[in-house]
């Protein structure tokens, strides 16, 4: 019997495998993508204790013929997809004078192109259960930066992006919006700040502390309050809402 399907990318680490681990509470089965398998497995056995089944695709999302096979593969496995999370994807923090082209190429192909790929792969299914999409932006999206050009441009991209398929899924009955966290504490920005606090002649106690007074905020969010607005976004209770791009960033963007 055919039970309902998240496919949820970047599902090794940070805001994906919170992601995937909150929705194995709301979904019977979870499909899990990324490219570390080991970390995948991590994932997967934390899913399956939660009464849910995973599988598990070890994939380079960034590589063209990835999408089409990962459709396949939860369609063959359990038969429906019902939602579908698009977390995977992190874009170099260089100076817009200083990246080359190779650098955005890169920075596009899994966030953007992966991420777009995928829904136009499952969107047959995702029709066909009148399903919801979510793509991850960032808030950088709202306020590009010179020495991060890249990551506010792309954010923006995928806004813009999940906003046109959400014109289609109002035709198509494909719910679809979009998340911009703010600073998260995932393994990732831990490995920036041990990079950064050095060049900036601090420690990497001193980097964590200082950071969040510069931006304006309390503390750093953490993986599983993004997770828990991908779940609502993906729950019958959010079905109206769709085009929207939600900002949680404990208030870093001060705007309207």
């Amino acid at each position: 019997m055919s039970q309902a399907t998240a496919i949820v990318t970047g599902a090794s680490q940070g805001i994906g495998q919170a992601t995937a681990i909150r929705l194995a509470n709301d979904f019977g089965a979870i499909v899990l993508v990324a490219r570390s398998r080991e970390h995948l497995q991590n994932t997967a056995s934390t899913i399956e204790a939660l009464g849910a089944k995973a599988l598990i695709i070890d994939i380079d999302l960034g590589e063209r013929a990835s999408a089409k096979i990962v459709v396949e593969q939860a369609l063959t496995t359990f038969g429906r997809i019902d939602a579908l999370l698009n977390i995977a994807g992190a874009v170099p923090q260089v100076d817009l004078f200083e990246m080359t082209d190779e650098q955005w190429d890169l920075g596009m192909a899994l966030k953007l192109h992966g991420a777009r790929r995928l829904t136009i792969e499952a969107w047959d299914a995702l029709r066909t259960a009148g399903g919801s999409v979510v793509f991850t932006s960032g808030n950088s999206a709202i306020f590009p930066k010179a020495p991060y050009a890249a990551v506010g441009t792309i954010n923006a991209a995928i806004v813009a992006l999940a906003k046109a398929f959400a014109d289609r899924g109002t035709v198509d009955g494909v719910q679809v919006n979009s998340v911009l966290p703010g600073p998260v504490l995932t393994g990732r920005r831990r490995s920036y700040l041990e990079h950064w606090a050095p060049l900036h002649n601090m420690t990497v106690t001193e980097a964590m502390e200082r950071f969040p007074r510069e931006a304006g905020i309390a503390r750093y969010g953490q993986p599983e309050e993004i997770a828990e607005l991908m779940a609502f976004l993906v729950s019958p209770a959010a079905r109206w809402m769709t085009g929207s791009m939600l900002r949680m960033d404990g208030g870093e963007v001060k705007s309207l």
